[in-house]
């Protein structure tokens, strides 16, 4: 009885997430590369040559440049940066409507502007809105429905997801742990029918990509739910109440050489981060107190970093966050993005992952194909009946 339940139970669930699963599956495999593939694409764009000895051109110079490229009344919000000298810097534009419907309309515009650091010349606008990267991301997080409509689908879908695999592991756990049956469970028999072949590699593949299915899951759950995340962040931390979240550091004032902040804070920290992977500064308003900016050590990883916060008026820093020194929620929160999309152990794991989210968008195609098949064989029953 508790068999039959769980299996109408997994049945349903899987047949109303299925559609949203395998698409979260097929785009979670190319953008488990989309880095790599977007250096491969569009090298024209991220590097440059003829850099020399000469020192980069001042952010504040470099942004009204990027700025004077874009439409008017569109405004740079973000700028990426690499400190290796073969790299353009990539200039954001962006502006959503979190209450529209449909991925057109949730942008307003989203541009990046690709500049030559030590020129100042503009390699390229991307219409990052119609970029293919871009539009698998959106597809990915919200199916090109906007946030407002699409996110809320893919969240529950998510969740239905772990549910359905935690359900369809009972369902394959084997009465008998031992003959021919037991080792049908681990590898199926290639010379069965189609059918039957069929239903062995949905049960089998959904055995062997469990663990890290349910832990991709768990990590978009986190993306879906931040309140959830940091939840289990906080728990954590209580857990590991002796780990410092952060440094407190006194340094003497950077040196001024020019009127901006930013500029200023940023001639330091290409000095004193000259291994460094990418950088990245969030334009906020400029009568506010503080400004911050992220150092990734890792270009591709998110979760190793070092984040200093600044006095905007003395250009003190205030304090410096590493994932060195993070408790162990927030050592866990920061590495989400790491572990959910495989950057985590670099191309190994990236594998991995591409592997194991293949797996999961094959499960819901294997199992329609089980449903339809009972269904013919239920209703030619009926029909024999008669």
């Amino acid at each position: 009885m508790v068999r039959a339940v769980i299996l109408w139970l997994h049945k349903w669930l899987a047949i109303g997430s299925g559609i949203v699963v395998f698409i979260l599956g097929i785009t979670g495999c190319i953008y488990t590369f989309h880095d790599d593939l977007k250096l491969m694409c569009y090298p024209e764009k991220y590097f440059i040559s003829g850099a020399g000895t000469s020192n980069t051109l001042p952010l504040s110079q470099l942004t009204e440049m990027a700025t004077r490229s874009l439409t008017e009344g569109e405004q740079i919000t973000r700028v990426d940066l690499y400190p290796a000298r073969d790299r353009s810097w990539i200039f954001r534009a962006q502006s959503v409507n979190e209450e529209a419907f449909g991925h057109w309309n949730y942008f307003n515009y989203y541009k990046r502007v690709f500049i030559n650091p030590y020129t100042g010349e503009v390699v390229a606008i991307e219409n990052s809105k119609t970029e293919f990267f871009q539009v698998m991301l959106q597809l990915h997080m919200n199916l090109l429905l906007g946030k407002k409509y699409g996110h809320p689908v893919v969240a529950y879908s998510t969740l239905i997801f772990i549910i359905v695999m935690i359900s369809g592991l009972v369902l394959w756990w084997p009465k008998k742990w031992r003959g021919k049956r037991l080792r049908r469970s681990f590898w199926p028999k290639w010379s069965v029918k189609w059918k039957r072949l069929n239903y062995d590699l949905h049960n089998i593949i959904g055995f062997y990509s469990f663990l890290l299915g349910i832990a991709i899951g768990v990590t978009g759950l986190f993306f879906s739910f931040p309140e959830f995340k940091s939840a289990v962040a906080a728990r954590l931390n209580q857990l590991n109440a002796k780990t410092q979240p952060s440094t407190a550091v006194a340094q003497p004032a950077i040196p001024k050489p020019g009127a901006y902040p930013l500029d200023n804070a940023l001639y330091y920290l290409l000095e004193e981060n000259k291994g460094a992977g990418m950088m990245s500064i969030r334009f906020r308003n400029e009568d506010a107190p503080s400004f911050d900016v992220q150092v990734r050590l890792d270009e591709q990883r998110t979760g190793k970093f070092n984040w200093y916060y600044f006095d905007r008026s003395s250009l003190q820093i205030d304090k410096i966050d590493s994932h060195r020194h993070q408790a162990a929620g927030d050592r866990l929160a920061s590495l989400n993005y790491d572990i959910h999309t495989g950057n985590i152990g670099g191309w190994p794991t990236k594998v991995i992952a591409f592997i194991i989210s293949l797996f999961c968008a094959s499960l819901p195609l294997t199992g329609y194909i089980i449903w339809i098949n009972k269904a013919k064989k239920h209703k030619k029953g009926q029909y024999d009946s008669n």
